[in-house]
């Protein structure tokens, strides 16, 4: 995993006791307070990749506690293998994995890697050239972002002005 980029700062990078829900088949986690659920996405949840005591992990979700909290649970398997338990202390060292969301920068890399679309996409008019990007990046799905370029090069490819 290469975490030297600078932009790629930990989120987290510390101590913490291993805590256990209380119950049968209550969770092991770390309560994160450090780290804010994500508004922008399903539940809150933040993903994440890094490291538990060294065991690397990927595509981690952080969940929301009721208090606003944000935990990770730690599985039984990582557990046996760093050998902790609750009630012992693991070093976490968390990184976001969250997307870039799409942006007009896309949109012109598209562009150049299609030079039909970018010669037809030069000989519309500002106000032609802003009504496209104004439709692409009027929704807020990334998804539909990424449907709408590829329909407005497609458009744009087979135009003839």
């Amino acid at each position: 995993m290469n975490n030297e980029n600078t932009q790629d700062l930990p989120l987290v990078d510390k101590d913490y006791l291993l805590q256990k829900m209380p119950g049968k088949g209550g969770w092991t986690y770390v309560m994160l307070p450090e780290i804010s659920s994500d508004k922008h996405t399903h539940f809150g949840l933040v993903k994440v990749k890094g490291t538990i005591d060294n065991y690397e992990i990927e595509n981690y979700n952080l969940m929301p506690m009721g208090n606003g909290n944000l935990i990770l649970s730690v599985k039984a398997e990582i557990r046996k293998i760093i050998a902790k338990q609750e009630g012992d202390w693991v070093h976490v060292k968390l990184y976001s994995q969250s997307l870039p969301q799409v942006s007009k920068k896309d949109f012109h890399i598209c562009l150049n890697d299609d030079p039909t679309a970018l010669i037809n996409y030069n000989q519309l008019t500002e106000n032609e050239q802003k009504t496209i990007i104004d439709w692409i990046f009027s929704v807020k799905n990334d998804d539909l972002r990424v449907e709408r370029i590829a329909l407005s090069l497609e458009k744009l490819s087979n135009s003839h002005k």
